[in-house]
């Protein structure tokens, strides 16, 4: 047979490879993490965006068309400055904006109820007052001296002033030595103060008449102190709460009772302040950054200012 009739034999070679060598799942499995990126993507900025972005993009589901009439406003940020869903990057949003959100109501809360304990002090300050004025009248001995008994309530606290007649001084001339009635005052009033937690704060304050020594020897200051420490010691006596006293200042005759008189009694006097809280946390302030609003007369205010004193 000669070379041209011989037939033409053509060997096709089918080849397969092994599953685990193929590269289809391969496919498969980044088409699957590039969904999962996508979908955490997704969940991650939904998670972030604001109230105001979510409700904007659910209005353009909702109604596109009527977003598209009215320029773009009500989609994306309520901020933005850009019609159709633009959002204004200088806006807090998500957890930041709803912290601030919390933080302002908790101000608010904490605004109400010391507005609410203030008034409960002052209904409780003024309970006080009564009680110790019924105390005065229905005791024979100490209705007598009822005139000699001031108490007002002020923006420190209750303040109970016992003032000098001039037939009738609560000490002896230039001395820190308590009459026997001032005694009964003062005992009386220190066992009542004892139903309230208020502190208390004592201050003494002398007429302007001086010592023969001037202001270099024993004078008002020295003897203002003295018995406004006299006072704070009958009071304690008489069963008040230790604890209770703040402070015991002598102001000499710098807050005059009546400034028209520098020599009057009246201007010789105990004034025993029962402090509110506002008042005692800005006593005890050792920086000095509280301030208390004081809109009362000056004897009200400087009733608690150091170095006042009773003679």
């Amino acid at each position: 047979m000669s070379e041209d009739l011989r037939p033409i034999v053509i060997k096709r070679i089918k080849k397969s490879a092994a599953g685990h060598h193929g590269g289809v799942w391969k496919l498969a499995y980044a088409d699957f993490m590039t969904a999962m990126m996508a979908f955490f993507l997704l969940m991650w900025l939904l998670s972030s965006t604001s109230e105001a972005d979510l409700k904007g993009m659910a209005e353009y589901f909702q109604n596109p068309m009527k977003v598209s009439l009215s320029g773009g406003s009500g989609a994306g940020d309520a901020t933005s400055i850009l019609k159709g869903g633009g959002r204004d990057l200088t806006s807090s949003s998500g957890q930041v904006k709803r912290g601030d959100i919390e933080a302002e109501k908790r101000r608010q809360t904490t605004a109400e109820l010391r507005k609410e304990f203030e008034r409960r002090e002052r209904v409780s300050l003024d309970n006080l007052k009564d009680s110790i004025e019924k105390l005065f009248d229905n005791n024979s001995t100490l209705r007598q001296f009822k005139s000699q008994l001031l108490m007002d309530v002020t923006t420190e606290g209750l303040r109970i002033q016992i003032v000098d007649e001039s037939n009738r001084p609560m000490f002896d001339t230039s001395s820190a030595e308590l009459k026997p009635y001032t005694k009964e005052i003062l005992r009386a009033i220190g066992n009542a103060l004892n139903a309230v937690p208020n502190k208390v704060s004592f201050a003494g304050h002398t007429d302007a008449a001086q010592f023969g020594g001037g202001e270099r020897g024993f004078s008002n200051w020295e003897l203002s102190a003295n018995r406004a420490n006299a006072s704070r010691r009958e009071m304690i006596a008489g069963g008040m709460d230790e604890n209770k006293v703040l402070r015991v200042v002598g102001l000499s005759s710098m807050v005059l009772f009546d400034k028209n008189d520098p020599l009057s009694p009246s201007n010789r006097r105990i004034s025993i302040v029962v402090l509110n809280k506002r008042t005692e946390d800005a006593m005890l302030m050792e920086d000095g950054f509280a301030t208390v609003n004081v809109e009362e007369s000056d004897d009200a205010a400087s009733s608690l200012a150091p170095g006042n004193a009773v003679k």
